[in-house]
C-alpha cells in the first residue's frame, strides 16, 4: 500500500484539482500504483469550508468522491477548520482522532502536535504558516488568532519530543525557517517573519526523520541535507506517491518515474 502527497488546495482556485483526480492520478502513475493508495494527504491549505464556498466545495468532493482512498488535510494557514470550536472528532486507528468534515469522500483534518501512524510510517504533523495579509482579512471569518501555537500546545509538543524524537516523516504546511530562507530567500524576503516557521526549526533541531514534507511556497523544490540526514520536499505543481517495500526499503514515485529508493 502506499500514500499519495500533494500541496495547497486552496479549494481549487488555481486548478490544483488538476493533479489528483482519479484520471490524472492514474495518468500519472498508471493503474497499480493508484490502486495502492489506501491514504491521499493535503500538505496545508485545502480550505475546505471556505466561508460562503458551499457551492465550490460540493463540486469539489464530487470530483474526488470517485476515489476510493480517504483524504488527510494537514492545517494551512487562515484555514477555517483552525477557527471551529465544535469540531467532529472521529477515530480512524491511525493513533490519534482527525476532525472530520465531510463522509463522502471521507475528509478530515489531522491535529498539529500530534504523532500518527498512517500506513505504517510514523508521522509528526505540524500546522501552517501565519497570514502576512491578516490586516486585510476579518478576524474569525476569513482570519483566525489560533493560526499560531498556544502555549499549551507548544508546551505539550516538546514535552513529547523529549521521549519521542525519531520519525518517518515530518508534515507541515510550511517548512522550517533556514529552510524556507535557502530555498526562497531571495524571492520571498517579506514572508520571512514568521513565527510558526522559527518554531519549526526549534523542532527540526530536536528530531531524526526521513523526509520533512510540506507546501505553502505555491513551488516545487527538494533540498538533502547531508550532514543531518535529512530531506525536505516542498510540493506545489507535482505530487508524490511513497510506499513501503519489504520491511526497510521506501521508494518515492513521482510523476511517471521512481525517484528514490
Amino acid at each position: 500500500m502506499s500514500i499519495l502527497f500533494s500541496g495547497n488546495f486552496i479549494s481549487n482556485h488555481n486548478k490544483e484539482l488538476r493533479l489528483i483526480t482519479k484520471n490524472a492520478v492514474i495518468k500519472s502513475y498508471g493503474l497499480d500504483k493508484y490502486n495502492s493508495v489506501k491514504y491521499h494527504i493535503i500538505l496545508g491549505n485545502a480550505d475546505f469550508m471556505w466561508p460562503g464556498n458551499e457551492s465550490r466545495d460540493k463540486a469539489n468532493y464530487e470530483v474526488l468522491a470517485h476515489r476510493p482512498f480517504p483524504i488527510l488535510c494537514v492545517m494551512g494557514n487562515h484555514d477555517p477548520i483552525i477557527g471551529m470550536k465544535d469540531r467532529r472528532e472521529t477515530d480512524i486507528g491511525i493513533g490519534e482522532t482527525v476532525y472530520q468534515i465531510q463522509d463522502k469522500p471521507f475528509v478530515a483534518y489531522l491535529k498539529r502536535g500530534k504523532v500518527y501512524t498512517i500506513d505504517g510510517f510514523k508521522f509528526l504533523v505540524l500546522g501552517g504558516a501565519l497570514s502576512i495579509d491578516k490586516k486585510m482579512r476579518t478576524p474569525g471569518v476569513t482570519w483566525w488568532e489560533e493560526e499560531y501555537w498556544s502555549e499549551e500546545e507548544k508546551t505539550s509538543l516538546f514535552r513529547l519530543l523529549e521521549t519521542d524524537n525519531s520519525f518517518d516523516f515530518v508534515i507541515s504546511n510550511t517548512g522550517p525557517y533556514k529552510m524556507n530562507h535557502y530555498l526562497f530567500g531571495k524571492d520571498n524576503p517579506k514572508y520571512f517573519r514568521d513565527e510558526v516557521a522559527f518554531l519549526n526549526d526549534q523542532i527540526n533541531e530536536k528530531i531524526k526523520f526521513s523526509k520533512w514534507l510540506c507546501s505553502h511556497w505555491f513551488r516545487d523544490e527538494y533540498h538533502y541535507d547531508e550532514n543531518e540526514e535529512k530531506a525536505y520536499q516542498y510540493l506545489y505543481n507535482n505530487t508524490r506517491i511513497i510506499e513501503r517495500v519489504g520491511e526497510k526499503r521506501v521508494v518515492t514515485y513521482r510523476e511517471n518515474e521512481t525517484v528514490k529508493i
